[in-house]
This record gives C-alpha cells, sequence and structure tokens, in this order.
C-alpha cells in the first residue's frame, strides 16, 4: 500500500483535431498498468507531454482531452490537475483517495521537462512515494 502514490509516466502524446482526439491508442496501452496500481490501493497519478509548446502554457496542448478520455476508458473521473507541478498539484494529491486517478498537466509546459534539469525533476517527484515508467518509449532523456 501506498502512502502517497506512484507518479507514472505514461505516452498519451496522441494526435488531436483541435480538441479530439483522433486515435487513443497510447491512452489505451496505459490502462492496464493503471489498473493494476488501481488494484493495490494506490492513488495513481498520471504524467505525460502532448506536442512542443513553445513557450509555457498554450490551451492547444492541455491533456483535458487526454484525461476525459482516460476517465471514459476506466470508468471513472480522471482529474486534470492545473499544473504539474507545486502546492496546488501537492494539496490534490493529499485529498485524493484510493483507486482514484489524477492527471497532471502538460509537463513540456516548463521548457526545464526537455533539459531535464535536476530542480524541476524534485518539483515534479515531490509528492509522490515512487515512479512507474509505462512510456518507455518516450523517456529516453
Amino acid at each position: 500500500k501506498f502512502s502517497l502514490g506512484p507518479a507514472v509516466r505514461c505516452d498519451v502524446n496522441v494526435p488531436l483535431d483541435g480538441k479530439t482526439i483522433t486515435d487513443d491508442t497510447r491512452i489505451r496501452s496505459s490502462i492496464p498498468t493503471i489498473e493494476y496500481l488501481k488494484s493495490k490501493g494506490a492513488i495513481v497519478t498520471v504524467c505525460s507531454h502532448l506536442g512542443r509548446p513553445k513557450d509555457g502554457p498554450e490551451d492547444k496542448f492541455s491533456l483535458g482531452p487526454c484525461a476525459a478520455r482516460m476517465g471514459e476508458l476506466l470508468g471513472q473521473e480522471v482529474k486534470l490537475a492545473p499544473d504539474c507541478i507545486g502546492d496546488d498539484v501537492a494539496a490534490i494529491v493529499a485529498a485524493a483517495a484510493e483507486g482514484d486517478v489524477i492527471m497532471l498537466e502538460n509537463t513540456r509546459f516548463y521548457k526545464e521537462e526537455t533539459k531535464n534539469e535536476p530542480e524541476f525533476v524534485e518539483k515534479l517527484a515531490a509528492p509522490f512515494d515512487l515512479f512507474v515508467n509505462d512510456a518507455l518509449g518516450t523517456a529516453h532523456r
């Protein structure tokens, strides 16, 4: 049993037409890992990137559509955090219950994510007990 829950790196970098997902294969491939962690009593927090935002947050790269689709596939709400780091994220994780699924907002909204900066990694990891990599194909940094 986890006290804070795992951060799960998933690949939800899916093709979009506006806010409509045109191929949800990558999201579907994450469901078995999320279901397994939930079955062990975890609060599951998903992190991912979407697209290549140029300079900070851009609405067209929000993970909102991905959280909604993941929720449909899981049959439960997937709460989209307003950011991927910070006090708001920590509060959402702390308030969650066993079996809840949270999705952090796009990690690429921070240029530090692509530069693999240790300070950013520490902020991203702060609210979690462990890290699960379910996106091996995108974890080359």
